[in-house]
């Protein structure tokens, strides 16, 4: 037997509950993992909200790194004993033992903690695809990020002034703004100011060609008023709130804008493409060019107090959970 967080219904944090459970057994091309550290993650707080919806009872969590314990019938790529990590479906992460499809686990560097590989699967391969992929940023342009100074937010900060671009981050709070500047935003602007009209003076009336936008509803609009003709909304969260309907004319009549909402899941459904993101992410870590910052950590069975924070927006950086 083991230990896991279970949620018998959707609901605020106190749905997640401490419960035994029995350790399951690697079917075929499966491993069982026993878990190091765990990441937490919005898209944890969607599903045990009922906002995205699965079937319940359930264990939330796409995130975690830890050692492999068993193989199942089939699996060739691993071993006994390998240090790995994942970010990926089925849910299942808030657990001290899980089994896990071979395909979406990768082999963890030895100059890579359990601690960081948790606290920046996700966030460091959503930074790398939505910098590379969703909108390739190149040297010089200016980007607009939300939520500067939280996961995603300080991962990106870093990794698009290595590209060379000019970071304009928005952030909720004074000490946030100091923590963005420090890890390469240039310019930091506080949420309850016009943030058009400030990214209009920064860039001169040009606007930015891209805005990465993960608060959701109380962004949204303002959002789209920052972007320069043909520019690109990327809406990748729902921190504050669903968007609501959008009224597609507005893209023409605000400049012909794009309009995406990725996901990771997408951006790393072949094994091909989720291989050369992460080979791109530990590149940039091992040689110091993004830091991982994991600022909070809770025991695994206080996942709820996890929770509570994130809400809060009291957290920087990366929290994980630790069994």
């Amino acid at each position: 037997m083991s230990h896991a967080i279970r949620v018998q219904a959707t609901g605020g944090p106190e749905v997640l509950g401490w419960e035994q459970v029995p350790t399951p057994e690697p079917g075929p091309g499966q491993v069982l993992i026993h878990h190091a550290a765990i990441g937490v993650n919005f898209i944890d707080l969607y599903f045990r909200s009922g906002l995205y919806k699965t079937p319940l009872p359930m264990t939330p969590g796409m995130e975690a790194s830890g050692t492999v314990l068993r193989l199942g019938p089939g699996v060739t790529d691993f071993a006994e004993g390998d240090r790995v990590a994942y970010v990926s479906m089925p849910l299942g992460a808030y657990a001290e033992k899980r089994v896990m499809p071979a395909d979406r686990l990768v082999k963890l560097p030895p100059s890579i903690s359990f601690e960081t590989a948790a606290g920046m699967m996700m966030r460091g391969l959503t930074t790398q695809f939505l910098l590379h992929r969703t909108y390739k940023v190149s040297p010089g342009e200016t980007i607009l990020v939300y939520a500067a100074a939280g996961g995603v937010g300080l991962v990106m900060c870093q990794w698009a002034k290595h590209i060379g671009a000019i970071v304009i981050g928005v952030v909720s709070s004074a000490e946030k703004a100091a923590i963005a500047r420090a890890h390469g935003a240039d310019h930091v602007l506080l949420a309850d100011e016009d943030i058009p009209a400030r990214v209009r003076d920064i860039t001169n009336g040009a606007m930015v060609p891209v805005v990465y936008d993960s608060v959701g509803r109380d962004t949204f609009a303002a959002s789209l008023d920052c972007l320069a003709p043909l520019g690109m909304m990327v809406s990748f969260g729902n921190a504050s709130g669903a968007v609501p309907p959008v009224d597609i004319s507005q893209l023409a009549a605000k400049g012909s804008l794009f309009l995406t909402r990725p996901s990771l899941v997408t951006y790393t459904a072949k094994r091909s493409a989720l291989l050369a993101a992460t080979e791109d992410l530990f590149d940039v870590v091992q040689k110091g060019q993004v830091k991982i910052e994991v600022d909070q950590t809770f025991p695994l069975k206080d996942a709820a107090e996890a929770h509570r924070a994130l809400e809060s927006r009291k957290t920087t950086g990366s929290t994980i959970l630790k069994p």
